[in-house]
């Protein structure tokens, strides 16, 4: 039982986790953004351009059951919403770390040549003509 312990201890301290735990935190924020953006802006804007539409409420009954496809495309229009959002915040991360990556491959231009250096470079090379 020790062993197994042990054994667990590691595998949650491991950087992994907590990493992923992270973005199971972010993600979740991340979910209430998105969904906020899309039932308090989206929906009601295109509730407007298409005429007062609540897809939440379009249903159609069958027999006894009551299909809510209203509720399908609210899904959907959230995907497309979340994906769209996902994309723009990816692309610009991308962007980032292409910035960086350029700032860090830049070969540093060399420090300026001290002035006593250059003149004893000069003497040098006159040295070497007379010789």
């Amino acid at each position: 039982m020790k062993a197994f312990v042990k054994e667990f201890k590691e595998f949650i301290s491991k950087g992994n986790v907590m990493s992923m735990a992270v973005g199971i935190i972010v993600g979740s924020a991340f979910t209430a953004i998105v969904t906020s953006l899309n039932q308090d802006i989206i929906t009601p804007l295109l509730g407007l351009i298409l005429g007062q539409i609540d897809f939440t409420s379009l249903a159609i009954t069958v027999g006894g059951a009551s299909v809510m496809y209203g509720n399908f495309i609210q899904a959907v229009i959230t995907f497309l919403i979340t994906a769209l959002t996902l994309f723009f915040v990816l692309k610009a991360f991308n962007r980032l770390t292409e910035r960086k990556k350029e700032e860090e491959a830049k070969p540093e231009e060399p420090a300026p040549v001290p002035e006593d250096i250059q003149l004893l470079t000069q003497i040098r090379d006159l040295l070497k003509k007379e010789n």
